[in-house]
């Protein structure tokens, strides 16, 4: 009876130790076992065996990529400008036993100083840097969290920024910039417009008081040239003289006949006479 009692001890001792000794690692993960309170060894995948109550599993790690989303985050740029960014970082756990060991929360620190070194990034850049340059801003990012990660037995795939953006209220102070832009465009564009059309005016009046100048010149010339044959052609008497007078004269009543608002004009019933009358008594001499 006392050795089917043992051998009964002796079974369920051994059922237990295979129950809780024998474990299986699936494909993609390690684990960190300890062996009272210490670290002992890190099991990879496959079936493992450790002594029960006295080692346990410490940790179980993935050896995948881990996907770290972090929540959208205000930030301040260099002129005071807010920001929101929004941030996702692919890592990869490539010592277990520093990844246990080396700090509380590895998931937690990475987070934690990807958005620290962001804000410092970003802090030194202006508004306008800050939205127009995203792959220096990663490049800067994945620079500067390297060697802090490294020593946590983590390594940082890549980090990405999804969006960035300003704030709402910063949207709002950017449209009604953006409005006033184009206002004050528009009223360059016209003063531009007005000060062009009062130029070409100018020089279209200053252009036909040219061309009048000319005519009025060639006029002249054409006058004297007039006088000049016709002085010839009657020996430089002073009879050429009044028979351009009484041309002109005859003109100037008739363009007065074409005159819109002239009704009627008289003509002098002595012509002569009245030619001569300008000149007195000169006509006379000639005669």
């Amino acid at each position: 009876m006392e050795i089917l009692i043992i051998v009964l001890l002796l079974t369920v001792l051994v059922i237990a130790v295979l129950y809780f000794g024998v474990v299986t690692v699936p494909q993609g993960e390690e684990w960190v076992i300890e062996r009272l309170g210490k670290y002992s060894r890190t099991l990879k995948p496959g079936l493992n065996f450790i002594i029960p109550f006295i080692e346990y599993v410490r940790a179980k790690l993935s050896t995948k990529d881990i996907i770290i989303d972090i929540d959208p985050q205000n930030m301040i740029t260099r002129d005071n400008a807010v920001i929101k960014v929004d941030t996702i970082a692919f890592v990869k756990i490539t010592d277990p036993v520093k990844a246990v060991y080396g700090v509380e929360d590895f998931k937690t620190a990475i987070e934690q100083l990807i958005l620290t070194t962001i804000r410092a990034i970003i802090g030194e850049m202006t508004l306008d840097e800050a939205l127009g340059n995203r792959d220096k801003i990663i490049a800067r990012l994945q620079q500067k969290i390297a060697a802090n990660t490294t020593a946590w037995g983590v390594t940082v795939r890549s980090v990405e920024i999804q969006d960035i953006q300003p704030s709402e209220s910063m949207q709002k102070a950017m449209e009604q910039q953006a409005a006033a832009e184009r206002e004050k465009r528009a009223i360059e564009t016209k003063a531009e417009a007005e000060k062009k059309a009062i130029i070409l005016e100018a020089e279209g009046k200053l252009k036909a008081a040219e061309l009048e100048a000319k005519a009025q010149v060639a006029l002249a010339e054409s006058s004297a040239k007039s006088m000049m044959l016709i002085n010839q052609g009657l020996q430089g008497k002073e009879l050429p003289a009044l028979f351009l007078l009484g041309d002109r004269y005859i003109n100037a009543l008739d363009k007065m006949t074409q005159s819109q608002n002239s009704k009627f004009v008289i003509y002098p019933a002595d012509i002569q006479g009245a030619i001569q009358g300008l000149f007195g008594n000169k006509l006379k001499k000639e005669k």
